[in-house]
């Protein structure tokens, strides 16, 4: 099942000659199996991506691999009928660049299980400003409202709220109805993250935590991309039956705590792994997004589009900290 021509595609390698990775021309059968093939439209850049691509994270778990984690598209052909030729689809996460590859090349072979069709509503490049960091987001609402969180609980606070998934959460929980607290140790974004929804905008350096195991409940609910102490902080703040969904660790991926908060006030904290969520759920929050949830600021988050050369350049100044908003990879027409 090829029906692909020739094409190029960021492909990463670790082997004899050491870690490597930049465009090379290869063949559709040479890509790992899958039901689905798709022409790639858009795919986008992620940290995670930065780490692959520049080999400062283990990411991978095989190689070669093209990189990418997001990925959209139009079917080529495939061998499950619920897919047929031209169809939108969009997949993220779900093992590419990890263990198949990924969307940095002009075509892709996805597995079935993962290929979602294109939400209507929804564009293929929306999709991919979206991409694994608003999905990220839109999940922990999701885990945040089967727990029962509501904005009658009070502000939802939502830490590196400069980072893309810290841009889409505050677009997509104000857009849910909550009021947004977003937390930032970069002042100079606080004007943008309230023309996105912020209803204040917190300097995490002028954040004092009391260090109390309990401190006046100032969160009704928390999106913490950070962990560490940012934390081990909030959960303190956090007003009873609320939910802190966590699904980062810019700030270190261990934190002191009590148990004061969840046997008190009944303090939940969620994990959210986006890579791997199931299929039903996927659907459904892809589903949000494209409707009650859809982001009403992509074209603003959206502050760069770039194409497969350009890649390099991108994962350079996001892992020295000098990205803002989202990278979206355009591939040829």
């Amino acid at each position: 099942m090829s029906h692909a021509p020739a094409f190029r595609a960021f492909r990463i390698r670790n082997d004899e000659q050491g870690y490597r990775a930049g465009i090379e021309t290869m063949d559709a059968d040479a890509l790992t199996p899958g039901e689905v093939l798709v022409k790639a439209a858009w795919s986008s850049v992620n940290y995670k991506d930065a780490l692959a691509g520049t080999g400062k994270g283990k990411i991978l778990r095989r190689y070669p691999l093209n990189g990418g984690i997001d990925v959209a598209g139009h079917v080529v052909a495939s061998a499950d009928p619920a897919f047929k030729e031209g169809d939108a689809v969009l997949c993220t996460g779900s093992g590419l660049s990890e263990t198949r590859d990924g969307g940095y090349g002009e075509y892709v072979r996805l597995d079935a299980r993962w290929t979602i069709p294109l939400p209507p509503g929804l564009g293929l490049r929306e999709s991919m400003v979206i991409g694994t960091a608003g999905f990220t987001a839109a999940l922990a609402l999701l885990q945040m409202q089967d727990n029962r969180q509501t904005p009658a609980l009070g502000p939802l606070a939502v830490t590196g709220a400069s980072g893309g998934v810290g841009m889409l959460a505050i677009d997509i929980f104000s857009r849910a109805g909550y009021e947004v607290h977003a937390i930032s140790g970069k002042a100079d974004h606080f004007d943008f993250l309230r023309s996105l929804g912020a209803a204040e905008c917190i300097d995490r350096r002028a954040l004092a935590f009391s260090g109390k195991p309990m401190d006046s409940a100032r969160f009704g609910g928390a999106l913490d991309n950070v962990g560490g102490p940012m934390l081990a902080g909030l959960l303190p703040l956090v007003a009873p039956y609320g939910n802190v969904a966590v699904c980062g660790n810019a700030g270190g991926i261990g934190f002191e705590s009590t148990v004061m908060p969840f046997i008190i006030r009944g303090v939940n904290l969620l994990g959210v792994a986006s890579a791997g969520t199931a299929r039903d759920r996927r659907e459904r929050v892809w589903e949000r997004l494209a409707g009650d949830w859809k982001p009403r600021h992509l074209d603003r988050i959206a502050t760069r589009e770039v194409v497969l050369e350009e890649l390099p350049q991108v994962f350079a100044g996001m892992l020295a900290g000098d990205s803002f908003g989202r990278t979206v990879v355009r591939h040829a027409a």
